[in-house]
C-alpha cells in the first residue's frame, strides 16, 4: 500500500498586510468551493494566526473587528456563505472541555471552522481539510498549507 502524495503549498509573506491579503485569497477559494471546511492554524504566539483568520473573515464579507477568541474559545460569524466559527484553544486545559462547549454541534452547523492551537484539542478534533503552519522567517512569515482531504487538496490547488 503506497501513501497518498501530500499536497502542500509554501508561501513567504513579508508583513502583516500580506498575511491579511493572503487570508482574503483563501476566502475567495473557500467561496468557490462552497463546501464545509475545517482549517487548523498552527504557529507560535504572535505568528499571525488571528491575522490570517481576520483576512479570511474579511474576504468572506465580515465587516467589523475580528478578535482572537482566546478567552471565549469561539467567536461565531453569520456570513453569506453560512456559519463560520473561529476557535482558539490556547487556554483549553483538557480536550474534554470541548464536549462542555458543544464542539461537535459547531462542526455540524459550520460552513467553515478555523481552529487556532489545535494541538490542545488532542484526538477529539476530526481530520482537518487543511492544516496550516505559520513560521517566523526573518521579518516575515512562512506559511505552509497541507491538504489532508480531497477537498483540502482542491483548495490548495486553487491557491497555487
Amino acid at each position: 500500500m503506497t501513501a497518498e502524495p501530500i499536497n502542500q503549498l509554501q508561501i513567504l509573506l513579508e508583513d502583516e498586510q500580506k498575511m491579511q491579503v493572503f487570508g482574503e485569497k483563501i476566502a475567495q477559494v473557500i467561496g468557490q468551493i462552497n463546501a464545509p471546511l475545517l482549517i487548523l492554524l498552527n504557529g507560535d504566539l504572535g505568528a499571525g494566526k488571528t491575522t490570517l483568520s481576520r483576512g479570511i473573515l474579511n474576504g468572506l464579507g465580515h465587516r467589523g473587528s475580528v478578535k482572537s477568541p482566546t478567552y471565549t474559545l469561539v467567536e461565531p460569524y453569520d456570513l453569506e456563505i453560512g456559519k463560520v466559527f473561529h476557535f482558539d484553544l490556547y487556554r483549553l486545559v483538557d480536550p474534554e472541555e470541548l464536549y462542555d462547549i458543544g464542539f461537535n454541534d459547531y462542526l455540524t452547523e459550520a460552513q467553515l471552522c478555523m481552529i487556532e492551537w489545535p494541538g490542545k484539542g488532542g484526538s477529539l478534533l476530526p481530520k482537518a481539510d487543511i492544516s496550516l503552519q505559520i513560521n517566523s522567517n526573518g521579518t516575515g512569515r512562512q506559511v505552509i498549507l497541507t491538504a489532508q482531504t480531497s477537498l483540502g487538496s482542491q483548495c490548495v490547488n486553487e491557491l497555487r
